[in-house]
């Protein structure tokens, strides 16, 4: 799908006589203008506000413009690693495995050879990575990537009918997982009806390996292995590389297909921002956020990878880990989501004298509480706590704040290259609003994807004309150019960061012989942000209680899926007149 990317010629009508603003030209993203952000906000807010008639009003990025690369992702990762090869690239917190920059690009190249030569895989096949945070994950990703294979990421606490149907929507053909893992994977396969090939990573090292499974480290062991038969395609930097599952603004999970310039793009709009490669100083991050999902893949590996940081991986939260990371490791850039900033804040052992390099902690995923963002401060004073926002859509980062910013409630303007509007929720204008006017947020840029894998109803729902991507929250930005976050349109429940649909909890339920309705709503949580709270309609006749029905549906979901936020037992389901679920009244009624 090509974007078309416009700009118009700033005017500057009065907000509320849009009709006598003037038409102006186009021009394409990468020559806005720039201006450095002040202290309380962007110097010049007025000049990144154009409008044009069919579009409305526009915010441009106040962030300098990127140069556009075109390279494919390992390219872009490898592309300064003379610099800095025989630094440490990546290290377990647990058992203190590590790679320098060399070993990794070695064992990925390694790896490359081994997908092509042993099993056979060309252009185009999909690679599933079902994988905790291990250093081993950036040699999967990247020699697959090498070896001309996109790569979707599984979540590896997904049970086998999850990791089943991604395997299946994907069309992978070899799949990278732990030893511990294995025989939910090995399910997972026989559910899609695929004999697909199993690596594994044994995470001990007197650790058996699995009958029928395939040695990780012997794949990407570079010795013997022969480099020259790696044949390097010609790949387009505007081909498929990724492929992470989403919910989208509504409904089950989708295959989100990210080009290589995506990422690319995101990862120098986010260095923009930073100017980590001029701080003359190896970064430590702490790789705390599950490279599965977007924001740990790119924001936290790829991105830190490519500017010769050190990734200290944790396959799980764990507080002695996180201060490790922080102090012995001496971490100096985080990024987080609002349940571990919560805990950083209310951690006795936690202080400003264990993370005296911690430069930046930067938050997203989903909203914190400006009075959250102050104690954070006041007890890390020495620390910049920056928030973001994004979706897996747009690789993820579209807002952005920079980084001496004061305006803490806030998720920042557009990032390099990158548009937004506000637009009327209620879907009867498809024209940006102006300042101060609450809507629908709408981005549109280079990092944007290039739409969901063969679901056509999908992408009609979710892109605007010209390019512009809805991202199903409400927000609104002020008269210094700086946006807000304030509610969602979509229905998706946020746990910890994670996106639950409730339409796939909701068909889980009504699979039950006892169920005959059921609704899934967020529940407020301090600690999780939100919880599912389940509202079911049983079968006439039929009894049951909270626990079978929890149960029931925890044997079939990921931990965070579960329906931890309760089970409530009605009479009917409040729907409208096309059928569809009324979560507003739910909510008012069984929310809290």
């Amino acid at each position: 799908m090509i974007r078309r990317l416009v700009r118009s010629v700033l005017i500057a009508p009065p907000m509320q006589s849009s009709a006598t603003a003037a038409a102006s030209s186009a021009r394409h993203l990468s020559t806005a203008a720039t201006a450095q952000p002040t202290q309380t906000g962007f110097s010049h807010p007025d000049k990144f506000l154009i409008y044009n008639e069919e579009e409305g009003y526009i915010k441009q990025s106040p962030f300098e413009p990127i140069e556009l690369l075109n390279l494919t992702m390992d390219k872009y990762v490898w592309r300064d690693i003379k610099k800095y090869e025989k630094n440490v690239a990546t290290v377990c917190i647990l058992s203190g495995r590590q790679y320098t920059y060399a070993q990794l690009r070695d064992s990925s190249a390694a790896f490359a050879t081994r997908l092509q030569t042993k099993f056979k895989l060309g252009l185009g096949d999909t690679l599933a990575v079902c994988l905790p945070n291990l250093p081993e994950y950036p040699i999967a990703v990247l020699g697959a990537i090498e070896a001309g294979l996109p790569v979707t990421t599984v979540n590896p606490i997904y049970t086998a009918d999850e990791i089943g149907r991604q395997l299946q929507l994907s069309n992978a053909k070899f799949v990278v997982g732990t030893s511990l893992g294995y025989g939910v994977i090995r399910d997972a396969c026989k559910l899609a009806q695929k004999n697909l090939p199993i690596a594994v990573i044994r995470l001990q090292p007197d650790e058996e390996l699995p009958a029928g499974a395939i040695d990780f480290f012997e794949l990407i062991n570079p010795q013997a292995a022969d480099y020259s038969q790696l044949k390097h395609y010609d790949v387009d930097p505007d081909s498929m590389a990724f492929l992470p599952f989403s919910s989208g603004t509504t409904g089950l999970p989708k295959a989100v297909q990210l080009s290589h310039n995506n990422l690319v793009v995101n990862s120098e709009q986010l260095e923009i921002g930073f100017k980590l490669r001029a701080s003359g100083r190896q970064e430590v991050v702490p790789g705390i956020l599950p490279f599965f999902h977007i924001y740990g893949l790119n924001i936290v590996m790829l991105s830190k990878l490519a500017i010769g940081g050190k990734l200290v991986t944790m396959p799980q939260f764990r507080p002695e880990d996180l201060i490790k990371s922080l102090h012995e490791y001496k971490g100096t850039f985080l990024n987080i989501v609002p349940p571990i900033a919560l805990f950083m804040i209310n951690y006795p052992k936690l202080t400003q004298e264990m993370v005296p390099d911690l430069k930046y902690a930067v938050i997203g995923a989903a909203p914190i509480s400006e009075a959250d963002i102050e104690r954070f401060l006041k007890k890390f004073p020495n620390t910049k706590l920056l928030q973001g926002y994004g979706m897996t859509e747009t690789s993820p980062l579209t807002l952005m704040v920079p980084t001496n910013n004061t305006r803490y409630g806030s998720a920042g303007a557009p990032t390099s290259n990158t548009e937004a509007k506000i637009v009327p929720i209620d879907g009867t204008s498809q024209k940006g609003l102006g300042p101060n006017m609450t809507g629908e947020l709408c981005i549109r840029g280079p990092q944007v994807m290039k739409g969901y894998l063969n679901n056509d109803e999908a992408n009609a729902e979710i892109f605007y004309p010209n390019g512009w991507l809805r991202t199903g929250d409400v927000g609104h930005y002020d008269d210094d150019g700086y946006f807000f976050i304030t509610d969602r349109i979509k229905e998706l429940i946020k746990v910890k960061g994670f996106q639950v649909p409730p339409a796939e909890l909701e068909g889980i339920l009504r699979e039950h012989p006892k169920i005959l309705e059921a609704a899934v709503i967020p529940r407020p949580d301090e600690f999780a942000g939100e919880l599912p709270r389940a509202i079911v309609v049983l079968r006439e006749g039929m009894t049951a209680t909270e626990e079978e029905i929890y149960d029931y549906v925890a044997e079939r979901v990921a931990e965070y899926k579960k329906l931890d936020g309760g089970i409530v037992f009605a009479q009917t389901i409040p729907k409208n007149p096309t059928g569809k679920i009324m979560r507003k009244d739910l909510k008012a009624q069984y929310a809290s």
